[in-house]
């Protein structure tokens, strides 16, 4: 059944983002970025002494225990953190929060697509400055006057990472607009801006516990930013939902944000696997850029993309692919573990060499 037109012209409606598939065989699945380790030992243990009779009541609306963990982890203020349903949840909050301008916000041409969702969704005018040649952010496009600027650092997809000097750059030109630093993937990178907080009021941090921590089934995302700009994401929060975070979400959060030692350890061993494996796409013919995430973004000039990712889905590897024009010859390929990686690499040789 259709809907009539005189219901349609009252109902919003959106381009929606288009999620990586969840394939529920046994596959070599490299195509939605998760980490291919178990989280932290703590965050089963904390499972296991969670006591079930707590479910009946309502969690801690102010996320105390994550949110304490985390003041530790990142050695900022209790104020200075606000929790939320995965970084999706954090990140819808800050683009109705903040992004409230006539003029519109900007955000590269090629880069996580909700950001244009959500811009949709809640009718914010936006502008997307074009990466140049070498998939990078070109700072000076985001010099002019705005709503708002936002921009994954790694970006994704293309796992480009910028550094510190380049991030405060474009704060320095916007001490107007609120600037969103969306850090999905700076466990894998570099410095992050987290170390800005201090000097700039107007600069938000996100990050989420679904890559470098293993825990993209519990949905833990969280922004870091100075106290004021916390309360007023607070403030819409609470007017949605006071209790957005599970009380078991909220406990194996904070588990794993105190084993140091096991993220770290993870971190190293998902980065030692990409930088062998970047070697090994190298020797094939695959080009890329240099990556800084937990993911390659890479095209081989005499194959295509789309045919190369259908092949390897009816072996069961799964890959990412967009039919967008500019990145139409790119494959996005996680990084698993090394018995995966090697399936993924053996099935390319063998279709190279043919």
């Amino acid at each position: 059944m259709t809907i009539r037109d005189e219901l349609l012209k009252n109902i919003r409606r959106v381009d929606p983002y288009v999620p990586g598939e969840q394939p529920q065989d046994k596959v070599v699945k490299l195509n939605t970025n998760e980490n291919p380790y178990p989280p932290s030992p703590a965050v089963k243990r904390a499972l296991e002494e969670l006591n079930t009779d707590s479910f009946r009541l309502y969690p801690d609306p102010a996320s105390g225990v994550l949110i304490k963990a985390l003041s530790d982890f990142h050695r900022l203020k209790e104020e200075q953190i606000f929790v939320g349903v995965g970084s999706d949840d954090v990140l819808s909050l800050c683009f109705l929060t903040f992004f409230n301008s006539d003029q519109p916000i900007l955000f590269p041409d090629i880069t996580y697509s909700f950001y244009k969702v959500w811009a949709q969704l809640y009718q914010i005018p936006y502008e997307c400055p074009r990466l140049d040649s070498d998939f990078r952010i070109v700072k000076e496009d985001y010099y002019r006057v705005n709503g708002g600027v936002i921009f994954p650092n790694p970006n994704a997809p293309t796992a480009v990472y910028e550094d510190l000097g380049f991030v405060e750059d474009i704060l320095e030109h916007n001490h107007d607009s609120i600037v969103i630093v969306d850090e999905a993937y700076v466990d894998f990178a570099g410095r992050s801006a987290v170390e800005l907080i201090g000097r700039y009021d107007n600069l938000i941090v996100t990050r989420t516990f679904s890559k470098s921590r293993s825990m993209a089934g519990m949905r833990i995302g969280y922004a870091l930013a100075d106290e004021s700009l916390i309360c007023c994401l607070n403030d819409v929060k609470y007017s949605f939902n006071s209790y957005t975070m599970s009380q078991a979400a909220l406990v194996c959060g904070a588990a794993s944000v105190r084993d140091r030692v096991y993220f770290e350890e993870n971190i190293r061993k998902i980065t030692e696997t990409r930088e062998w494996v970047g070697k090994e796409l190298k020797a094939l013919g695959f080009i890329f850029p240099d990556s800084k995430a937990n993911f390659i973004f890479a095209k081989h000039p005499d194959y295509d993309a789309s045919q190369l990712f259908e092949e390897l889905k009816s072996e069961g590897i799964y890959v990412r692919h967009w039919n967008d024009a500019r990145i139409k010859d790119y494959l996005r390929i996680t990084v698993g573990t090394d018995g995966e990686m090697r399936v993924l690499l053996q099935s390319l040789k063998k279709k190279l060499e043919k």
